[in-house]
């Protein structure tokens, strides 16, 4: 069983020499791009590096957060997370060109590493599974968004709506329009909402750090925020409404990062695939967890609701089935995330969401009825596996849609 003191790398350190995720411009974007990246997280950032690599160097990212991947660092600062789930293999590389990895720089940068992170990266070597520190991960995007030229051509901005036309497409932006002969989506997924009626904090705020606290969610941002408030010497309840926690390394099963496993995921009927996404898109905590929740459950510090039927959620009281109130001085609510289709930006014929789904070309994952538009991350799920999801399923991802777009640029597709 992995221990929980991999979990606690440290954070904020310095890395000399490197650059930090590059600030993102604010001045007007061009009105005219080959290739609109919109959204500048782990899956843009892998766009556009893949796309320098092809040769297509007219390409404009617009993302709303100040700087690169800046969404997916604030999130996980605010739950106090140090380390990634997903292991060294996972990162936003290129697949099938000489680049640095994410293993290369963090033995690059072994000075700066401690004892149980070099550890981690021997493991990985050996082909083990790996927990990598959140600090090499972000100093990592940093060094591939300057290499690749990423922070000149990213704007702060809030893409509007996507119109998608017979020979181009048609940004609005808050900075203004930007016409694009191609358009990748990389939205990633957004919390889901809690039922009507239910008043509590959900995981990405930051919440009080003092009191009792409720923790309603089964998933990875639950653990983190009962992981800190037991830390913090707080009472914690944890609601469940399972039977039971799952405990696993990884968020989906691991054939699904294999192409054999992809492949037997797409060959499959809709309505399976359908059965599959529910079965491997559930809840579940990294194994490092698990001893110390179980040894605050054995001394009093969490209390464990399994099985729970909720009613309500009234801020610092959780209704339950049967009359039962769990109460704190506060409630936070980690109900999971939903994925960004394209909804509310492409027009919903384009998206064509079938179950919550788009309608995508599973060879190059453009919207079947936009095919200068793609998506890569959560959306592609159907297509590509409930790893799509996944750090490593946007390199996937990426390599389809890279290389659709070059071709349909006249690119260089292929070039080392």
């Amino acid at each position: 069983m992995p221990e929980p003191h991999l979990l606690d790398s440290p954070r904020r350190r310095p890395w000399p020499g490197l650059t930090p995720l590059p600030a993102h411009r604010v001045d007007a974007p061009p009105e005219r791009v080959a290739v609109a990246v919109v959204g500048a997280g782990p899956a843009g950032l892998a766009v556009a590096s893949a796309l320098w690599h092809l040769g297509v160097d007219d390409v404009a990212l617009f993302d709303a957060a100040d700087r690169s991947c800046g969404r997916f660092f604030d999130r996980v600062d605010v739950l106090g997370q140090r380390v990634l789930r997903s292991p060294y293999e996972h990162h936003p590389g290129v697949e099938g060109y000489r680049d640095c990895e994410l293993l290369d720089f963090a033995r690059l940068h072994w000075g700066a590493l401690t004892p149980v992170e070099r550890r981690e990266v021997r493991m990985a070597q050996a082909g083990h599974r790996s927990v990598v520190p959140l600090d090499v991960f972000e100093a990592f995007c940093g060094h591939v968004a300057d290499v690749h030229g990423v922070a000149e051509r990213t704007w702060r901005t809030v893409v509007r709506s996507v119109e998608p036309g017979p020979d181009g497409v048609r940004l609005r932006t808050d900075a203004g329009e930007v016409g694009a002969r191609f358009v990748v989506l990389c939205l990633g997924e957004e919390r889901r909402a809690a039922p009507e009626g239910w008043h509590g904090g959900y995981w990405d705020e930051q919440a009080p750090q003092d009191g009792s606290l409720v923790v309603v969610g089964a998933g990875l941002s639950a653990a983190h925020l009962l992981a800190d408030a037991i830390a913090a010497g707080r009472q914690a309840h944890w609601v469940l409404r399972g039977e039971q926690e799952r405990y696993q390394c990884a968020d989906v099963n691991a054939s699904f990062f294999r192409p054999e496993g992809r492949a037997r995921f797409t060959g499959t009927p809709w309505e399976r695939r359908l059965e599959l996404m529910a079965r491997h898109r559930r809840a579940s905590v990294m194994f490092e967890f698990r001893p110390l929740l179980e040894a605050a459950e054995a001394d009093g510090r969490l209390v464990v609701h399994r099985g729970a039927d909720i009613e309500g959620v009234d801020h610092g009281k959780v209704r339950l089935a049967g009359g039962q109130v769990v109460a704190g001085d506060h409630v936070a609510l980690a109900l999971g995330t939903t994925p960004s289709i394209g909804a509310g930006l492409l027009p919903d014929a384009v998206v064509n969401a079938v179950d919550g789904w788009p309608d995508l070309d599973p060879a190059t994952l453009s919207y079947s009825r936009a095919p200068r538009v793609f998506a890569v991350g959560a959306a592609a799920c159907m297509a590509l596996g409930p790893a799509a999801r996944n750090i490593d399923g946007h390199r996937v991802a990426t390599a389809r849609v890279a290389g659709a777009v070059a071709a349909g640029l006249g690119a260089r597709v292929g070039a080392p």
